[in-house]
């Protein structure tokens, strides 16, 4: 899985996960970025990236941020 780049919003970077449990490694209650209103990341074989849709319409494709440790960026509060 690839994700967004929190610090510049477009680089690919991969999701990580914890090999023992598999769980994907996450960074909570993080404030997130918004840095792209670019369509879908994609790496360097055009694969997209991680995307989501904006909870405000509930259609307009938003991408999912990965700190520089592969963490996805998320705010359960």
């Amino acid at each position: 899985m690839l994700g967004a780049l929190n610090t510049d919003g477009v680089t690919p970077t991969p999701v990580k996960a914890d090999p023992s449990t598999h769980f994907i490694m996450t960074d909570d209650n993080t404030t997130g970025s918004d840095l792209s209103d670019a369509p879908a990341i994609r790496d360097a074989n055009r694969v997209t990236g991680l995307m989501a849709v904006s909870e405000v319409d509930g259609v307009t494709p938003v991408p999912l941020y990965v700190d520089s440790d592969g963490k996805l960026l998320i705010d359960s509060s």
